[in-house]
């Protein structure tokens, strides 16, 4: 995963944002607001801009997940932002409760910038995947969704993976429509 745009971050640097992470979800559930912290106060990989999800787990089952695939921001401060809005603003579940703090499990998601693949058909983007590895963004039209290399834990076949960011997308099973564009980056991961 050497192509992370902010390079590749320690262990170290990886634990940081997940604790930045918890810290922003606890400051926003239990005081209702939105904690910025200082870039200045962290390590230089963390100052430069990523792009970044934030997912909360509670006993295994997702309970909100929120990022953005264009770094245009420190990393620090895309990482409080995005942990923030997983609790309180994914529109798929309500907002994160104080009694639900200590059965959180909170991880990040530091992604590379998405590269477009060069296929003509769903078949071929099948063959050319890396599961494990991929993550992917899928667009045709007003249609799009992405799905990050650590959805392939839960979908470990590249054909279910495809049909499943196909639905997310709100595209027909195995459909290429004309004009359709998709990207894959990697993630490195923590929490």
């Amino acid at each position: 995963m050497s192509d992370v745009d902010t390079g590749e971050l320690t262990a170290q640097e990886l634990d940081a944002l997940v604790e930045v992470a918890v810290e922003s979800v606890r400051r926003a559930v239990v005081e209702g607001r939105r904690w910025e912290p200082d870039p200045a106060d962290h390590p230089e990989p963390l100052r430069r801009p990523g792009a970044t999800f934030v997912t909360l787990r509670r006993a295994g089952a997702l309970r909100g997940c929120i990022g953005t695939l264009e770094a245009t921001e420190p990393l620090v401060t895309a990482v409080a932002d995005r942990a923030r809005a997983a609790a309180l603003a994914d529109p798929r579940f309500l907002p994160v409760e104080p009694r639900e703090l200590g059965d959180l499990e909170v991880s990040v998601s530091v992604l590379s910038a998405p590269r477009p693949l060069r296929v003509g058909s769903w078949q071929e983007l099948r063959d050319v995947l890396r599961p494990g590895v991929d993550g992917l963004v899928v667009e045709a039209g007003y249609h799009r969704a992405t799905f990050l290399p650590s959805v392939w834990e839960e979908l470990p076949a590249p054909e279910a993976f495809l049909d499943a960011l196909w639905r997310k997308a709100g595209l027909p099973p195995r459909a290429w429509p004309a004009g359709i564009a998709v990207s894959r980056y990697s993630a490195q991961h923590a929490g």
